[in-house]
């Protein structure tokens, strides 16, 4: 009989391990950093050692297949990508990189095969959707981009890129009224070439109410972002505004009533300004000239002869200690406002 002691030992339980990294992963995170502070030279050349060190590393196929694109070596970021999805064929980042890179080749059947494939697998990829509206526009097929920009803003209801896509489709497809809303959406979220439309919308009354003061408030919104149609359509109405256009009487009355509106709105920025002739003349009081310059150039824009008057002022004398004489900003404005026949150009 044995003894207890003559029992066997049981073996000790195997010692659970972390999983080795790859050696290339290292280099890939360096990669990774180079791109996103902007050095593409440097992360290409870290990416393709991470994969010299790991051929089988997918995930620096495919950070190296963006970076080529973002270099312009289309070519070799397909090669990448490719490789990246023989490895991984699952891998949606690959497959999303491959379809912008096709994108950017107007190769619009090999984008749409990409996408599809990724939606099929995450059909709540906004990212997929819209480019897919891309895709199917450009392939002739306007309502089903239109679709497909519905299908992102129902995900993201923010969304101010779908919002002016969805627009700008919807005003091809001879469906105004509903574009406006999607304009004024994205408009209201920042976006420029938005808040130009949605001026043309309300001076017109495309599906809204006709509001000329409004969309002379988003002319001058978008024309900050440098939306070249936002200064023409303001030029435009300053021209009806001052009788200068074809256009008949009541047009010039909207016009002046909607540079007025316009100018007053500005005080409701500055409720702590005491009011005066301008507002820019009001902070100018109170010693704030940087921002009494930038509305100063919005109320002579908007026809304010007052602030015409103390810009053409400051561009000669400037400030003391705040502003020197012949600022660029004031020039700038001088000369449009000389373009467009209403002074004589600035000294120099």
């Amino acid at each position: 009989m044995e003894t207890a002691t003559s029992l066997p030992t049981p073996a000790p339980p195997p010692i659970a391990t972390a999983p080795r990294p790859s050696p290339g992963q290292s280099t890939l995170d360096q990669g990774r950093a180079l791109r996103a502070q902007g050095d593409l030279v440097a992360a290409a050349t870290a990416l393709r050692e991470a994969i010299r060190q790991d051929p089988d590393l997918a995930d620096a196929r495919v950070s190296l297949g963006v970076t080529l694109w973002e270099l312009g070596d289309l070519d070799g970021a397909v090669e990448e990508l490719r490789a990246a999805l023989k490895r991984r064929p699952d891998s949606v980042a690959a497959r999303l990189a491959l379809a912008r890179v096709f994108l950017s080749r107007q190769e619009w059947a090999a984008a749409r095969a990409e996408l599809d494939s990724v939606v099929g697998r995450q059909a709540d990829r906004t990212d997929a959707h819209f480019a897919l509206g891309v895709v199917r526009y450009a392939q002739g097929e306007v309502s089903g981009a239109i679709d497909e920009y519905r299908q992102v803003l129902a995900a993201d209801p923010q969304q101010p890129d779908a919002h002016y896509h969805l627009g700008l489709l919807l005003t091809l497809a001879q469906r105004a009224p509903e574009a406006t809303p999607e304009f004024l959406a994205a408009a209201q979220a920042g976006h420029g070439r938005a808040q130009y439309f949605a001026g043309v919308a309300l001076a017109t009354g495309l599906g809204v109410p006709r509001d000329v003061g409004a969309a002379v408030g988003w002319w001058f919104k978008a024309a900050d972002q440098g939306v070249p149609q936002a200064e023409e359509a303001l030029a435009q109405w300053r021209q009806a505004a001052l009788g200068r256009s074809r256009r008949g009487p009541a047009e010039r009355q909207a016009a002046t009533l909607a540079f007025q509106d316009y100018r007053a709105s500005l005080w409701k920025d500055f409720p702590d300004l005491a009011r005066g002739d301008t507002v820019g003349g009001a902070l100018l009081d109170q010693g704030r000239v940087s921002e009494a310059i930038v509305v100063l150039i919005h109320e002579a824009a908007a026809l304010s002869e007052p602030a015409q008057r103390l810009l053409e002022t400051l561009y000669e004398d400037g400030v003391s200690g705040a502003l020197p004489p012949r600022d660029p900003r004031i020039l700038v404005y001088l000369q449009s406002a000389a373009a467009e026949g209403r002074r004589t150009p600035p000294p120099r």
